[in-house]
């Protein structure tokens, strides 16, 4: 893991994060590597909200891993800030070799030092191995979520 570097991502990376959010089951069925031009436009948004934290891990110059951490503000819990890590991936050819734990380790981190006093995330229910991967590090299944397709 030396030489792994994590880094906020740059436009240039978003081919490399779009081929890993397809590289599955279920981004298989939803995301369009052979079209970017949607992923630019989001990236955009994304690194003009100073709450949003695109990053990427690299690796020899390869990108071999990516997600987004996103700073809440609200009013419950007296103010707190949370976090919001979304759309973890990491290349298979890195599958197993700590990355992810790692990965997660660095957005803990960044949300304490953002000041957050919680961090969230969510999983589909089909990715069985990803909630046993993250109750390991602590993370604990307290809600039930739901989703309204527009």
């Amino acid at each position: 893991m030396g030489d792994l570097e994590i880094r906020p991502a740059v436009a240039d990376d978003i081919p490399a994060i779009v081929e890993m959010l397809a590289d599955d089951p279920l981004g298989s069925t939803r995301e369009s590597p052979d079209e970017l031009t949607p992923y630019l436009a989001a990236f955009e948004r994304i690194a003009t909200d100073p709450n949003q934290h695109q990053v990427v891990a690299v690796r020899e110059g390869r990108v071999v891993g990516t997600l987004q951490l996103t700073i809440v503000p609200g009013l419950s819990r007296k103010g707190a800030l949370r976090s919001i890590i979304e759309g973890v991936r990491v290349h298979a050819d890195e599958r197993g070799s700590g990355l992810g734990t790692r990965f997660i380790e660095w957005a803990v981190d960044e949300s304490r030092r953002q000041g957050c006093q919680l961090v969230q995330l969510t999983s589909d229910a089909s990715r069985t191995d990803a909630r046993r991967f993250y109750e390991r590090l602590g993370f604990t299944a307290s809600h039930v979520g739901f989703k309204l397709q527009l």
